[in-house]
């Protein structure tokens, strides 16, 4: 194998496909990279922990046509650290020899033959949708994702495309946040529930434009095909959670707020709270304001909220991680928190405009001395 391109082109790939692989396997192969140079001037390189396998693409000038696995990060290091100029890569028996500029190195690569081969997708249902669209779906739910074993399904997100367009839906069994957006390419009516630690990772090889990303489901993985890259993850079997029976909206409380403005509040009284002194937040839902306090061992917080209506003097204690992760995702200027009673969830979505996103935060009872 043997090919020369520009150091950039390299660099780039080798960070988008070290992604998924592995910190520390069984398999030496899946520690290090699958690179792949082509007749057609296309070399791929692919990373793939046995979850989650990310192959990005790059055009070189190919000589010499091969395969060969080498050490991520080693490899990795040495291309960032090489002039910026074009790097020339040639590979004899598994011996590679790297030189940019004046810089040389000489490695030791791993037989392609022990690299397994990333899982086959057989494309049943697909959507196609907007890059910076899936990934402000992906990061105003992830935080809702569970880690909680125990409950493999939901330490992924669903995705539901219906007539409505996509849904994502993540719940934690505390939380839960949904965001949806019309989709006019996609064949059918589909769901499925992708892995978390997946989803992150195509959220950061999205980009903030309005290039398309293609996403196909299989029987047993999904794919996400974002221009020259591809991931592929593996779908989380089980029941999900039953969200639309899950989330009360006949709430006959509802005030508007200021989203910043809240969430100031909420981050100066949760000052005095850490993880080694939890304590609830206990808001008073009063008439046109929110009165937030707290107590710990090291002392008491307040701050208030103004609010569009009242809540009568409802009091409700919230986690301040949870709220604060909601009041942070939430893409408007104003929200509206609609409540019912102590012990049943408070609902977050926009204040005006469409509803594209709704967030659940269940209460934490509160004690009478607090």
């Amino acid at each position: 194998m043997k090919f020369s391109c520009e150091k950039a082109l390299l660099q780039n790939a080798i960070l988008t496909a070290s992604r998924a692989v592995s910190l520390k396997s069984t398999i030496p192969a899946l520690e290090g990279l699958l690179l792949e140079a082509q007749e057609n001037g296309d070399v791929y390189l692919t990373g793939y922990n046995q979850e989650t396998g990310i192959r990005s693409c790059f055009q070189a000038e190919v000589t010499e046509t091969g395969s060969m696995v080498l050490p991520a990060r080693l490899f990795g290091e040495i291309v960032r650290k090489m002039p910026d100029d074009v790097l020339l890569f040639q590979e004899e028996s598994l011996k590679v020899h790297i030189a940019c500029g004046m810089s040389e190195f000489d490695l030791m690569g791993i037989d392609p033959e022990d690299f397994p081969e990333l899982p086959t997708v057989e494309y049943q249902n697909s959507l196609t949708l907007p890059q910076q669209t899936l990934r402000s779906m992906i990061s105003q739910t992830l935080f809702a994702v569970s880690d909680d074993e125990s409950r493999p399904v939901h330490t992924g997100s669903l995705f539901v495309v219906d007539d409505e367009g996509l849904t994502i839906v993540a719940v934690d069994g505390f939380r839960l946040a949904l965001r949806r957006e019309p989709v006019t390419e996609k064949n059918g009516t589909f769901e499925f529930v992708v892995p978390g630690a997946s989803l992150g990772e195509v959220e950061k090889i999205c980009q903030e434009t309005d290039a398309p990303v293609e996403v196909h489901q299989g029987s047993r993985h999904i794919l996400f095909k974002m221009e020259s890259t591809i991931l592929i993850a593996r779908r989380l079997e089980g029941e999900f959670l039953a969200w639309r029976q899950a989330i009360p909206r006949n709430n006959p409380i509802k005030v508007t707020a200021d989203t910043k403005q809240l969430l100031s509040c909420m981050e100066r009284v949760s000052l005095i709270v850490s993880e080694k002194l939890k304590s609830p937040l206990r808001c008073t839902i009063g008439d046109g304001q929110i009165d937030i306090t707290t107590r710990t061992a090291i002392g008491n917080a307040h701050d208030c909220c103004p609010v569009e209506g009242s809540g009568s003097g409802l009091e409700i204690g919230f986690n301040n991680r949870y709220m604060m992760d909601a009041l942070k995702a939430a893409s408007r200027e104003k929200v509206t928190l609609e409540m019912s009673s102590p012990i049943t969830p408070c609902i977050i979505v926009p204040a005006e405009g469409e509803e594209n996103f709704l967030f659940m935060v269940l209460p934490v009872r509160l004690k009478a001395d607090m």
